[in-house]
C-alpha cells in the first residue's frame, strides 16, 4: 500500500510537470470562440446589410406596369345641339364608348424624403449595435462559468494531492506498527485503525478524482477540445488596478440610448414633405384628348409627367406623444446603467474586503502549517516509545492534512477572488 501510494503520488507530479499547461485566460478565450451564439455576431451583420439594402433601394424608380379593362354605365358626350350641327356637317360623332380599356407604366422618383432614408439607415446601424453588444454581454458570462470550473479544478486538485500525502504518512506509520507488532509492542487494533483511516483516505481521492474528471469534462466540452494531456496551470494574482467597471453591459446602455435617439430622429422625419419626379404613360383607349377619343374609338399612346408634393399631417397629431416616449425610454435606460453601477460597486468594494481578509488570514497558514507538521512528527516519535495510542497520532495526522488543505484552499481561494473581481471589473 505505501509503493502504491508513492508511486501515485510521483506520477501526479510528474503528469504535471511534463504536460502542456494551459492557463484560465486560454480557456476562456477558446470557451467563448466555442460557444454557439457566437454565430449571431455574423447572422446580425448579414440582416444589416440586407435592410441598409433595402432602404438604399427606396431611392430607386418605382416602376408599376398595368392593365385593365372598364365598363361604364355613363360617359362624357357633346350635347345634342352640337352633334346635329357636326351631323349637318357632314361629321360622325359617336361619343364616348363606355368600354374603355388600357396597358400602362407608372414611373416615380423620390428626390427628397424628408430624412426618413437617413434616419432608418440610422436607426438600423444603431440596432444591431444593441444586438451586438446584448451578445457581447451574453458571452461575457461565459468567462464567469469557465472560471468556476477552473478553480474548482484547482481546489479538486489539490485536495487530491494533499490527501496522497496524508495517505502515504498513513502507510508511513502502519509500516511502524505492524513491524512493532511483530516485536510485540503493537496491538492488531491499531493496526486495523490505521490501515481503516487510510482506507478512508483512499477512498476520498478516488471520489475527489471523480469529480475532477468531470470538471475538466465539463471545461472540455466549454473549449471544444480535449485536456487529457494537459494541465491548468495556476493563475496569477495581480490585482486590478483601476477600480472603474469597464463591463460590456455598459456598452449595452449607450447603444440603446444611440437607438432611442435614433427612433426620435425617424418620428422628427415624418413631420417633412416629401418631393418626387412622376410619369404615367398609357396605350389605350380614351387618351387624354377626350374630344378626339368622342370622334372615333382608335387607341393612343399617352403620357403625363410632373413633379409632386406630398406632406401627411398626421404625424403631427402624434409627435408630441413619440417625443415623450422616447424620453420615458432615455430616463429607463439611464435609471438601468446607474442601477448598475451602484450594485456593481457595492459588490467590488465586498470582493475587495474579502480579499483583504483573506489575506490577513494567510499571514499564519505557513506558521499553522509548520506547528501541525512538527505536532504530527514528535506523534510518531511518542508512539514509536509508547508514549501515546494511535488515536492521537491519527488525530495529529488529519490535523496536519486539514491544516495543509487550509493553507491551499486560502491560496486558490485568494485567486478566486481576485478573478471575480476583476470578472466584476472586466479587468
Amino acid at each position: 500500500m505505501k509503493i502504491r501510494t508513492v508511486l501515485a503520488l510521483i506520477c501526479l507530479l510528474h503528469l504535471s510537470a511534463v504536460r502542456a499547461e494551459v492557463t484560465i485566460e486560454q480557456c476562456v478565450e477558446k470557451a467563448i470562440a466555442n460557444y454557439p451564439a457566437i454565430k449571431r455576431y455574423n447572422l446580425i451583420e448579414a440582416a444589416k446589410d440586407i435592410e441598409l439594402s433595402d432602404i438604399n433601394k427606396s431611392w430607386l424608380p418605382k416602376i408599376a406596369v398595368y392593365g385593365q379593362v372598364t365598363g361604364q354605365n355613363i360617359v362624357p358626350s357633346f350635347p345634342e345641339a352640337f352633334s346635329g350641327v357636326l351631323q349637318n356637317m357632314g361629321q360622325e360623332m359617336k361619343g364616348m364608348g363606355k368600354i374603355q380599356y388600357k396597358a400602362g407604366v407608372d414611373l416615380s422618383q423620390t428626390i427628397w424624403d424628408g430624412g426618413t432614408s437617413k434616419a432608418q439607415r440610422e436607426m438600423n446601424r444603431t440596432h444591431e449595435d444593441v444586438q451586438r453588444a446584448s451578445l457581447d454581454v451574453e458571452l461575457y458570462q461565459v468567462r464567469q462559468r469557465v472560471e468556476n470550473i477552473y478553480f474548482a479544478m484547482l481546489l479538486t486538485r489539490e485536495q487530491i494531492r494533499q490527501s496522497l500525502v496524508t495517505h502515504g504518512l498513513l502507510c508511513d506509520n502502519l509500516d511502524k506498527l505492524r513491524s512493532m507488532y511483530r516485536n510485540g509492542v503493537a496491538m492488531q487494533s491499531d493496526i486495523d485503525m490505521v490501515e481503516a483511516q487510510a482506507l478512508t483516505v483512499n477512498q476520498t481521492i478516488i471520489q475527489a478524482q471523480s469529480a475532477l474528471d468531470s470538471y475538466r469534462r465539463a471545461l472540455e466540452l466549454f473549449i471544444g477540445e480535449s485536456l487529457e494531456n494537459d494541465t491548468i496551470a495556476m493563475p496569477t494574482g495581480e490585482m486590478p488596478l483601476d477600480a472603474n467597471p469597464d463591463r460590456p453591459e455598459l456598452k449595452l446602455f449607450e447603444c440603446r440610448l444611440r437607438y432611442n435617439e435614433a427612433v426620435d430622429r425617424l418620428a422628427d422625419s415624418s413631420l417633412m414633405p416629401r418631393i418626387g419626379l412622376f410619369a404615367q404613360g398609357y396605350y389605350g383607349y380614351p387618351g387624354f384628348n377626350y374630344f378626339q377619343s368622342m370622334m372615333n374609338r382608335d387607341m393612343s399612346f399617352n403620357i403625363i409627367a410632373g413633379v409632386k408634393v406630398a406632406w401627411n399631417i398626421d404625424s403631427f397629431y402624434t409627435k408630441n406623444n413619440k417625443s415623450k416616449k422616447t424620453a420615458i425610454n432615455a430616463a429607463e435606460i439611464a435609471a438601468d446603467r446607474e442601477t448598475f453601477l451602484f450594485n456593481t460597486h457595492i459588490q467590488s468594494t465586498l470582493q475587495s474586503e474579502t480579499i483583504k481578509g483573506i489575506r490577513d488570514m494567510m499571514k499564519d497558514d505557513s506558521r499553522i502549517v509548520l506547528l501541525r507538521s512538527n505536532v504530527r512528527m514528535a506523534a510518531e516519535s511518542q508512539l514509536a516509545n509508547g508514549v501515546i495510542d494511535i488515536t492521537a497520532l491519527l488525530t495529529k495526522i488529519s490535523d496536519e492534512n486539514i491544516a495543509k488543505l487550509a493553507s491551499k484552499y486560502h491560496e486558490i481561494l485568494l485567486l478566486q477572488e481576485i478573478y471575480k473581481l476583476k470578472y466584476t471589473l472586466d479587468r
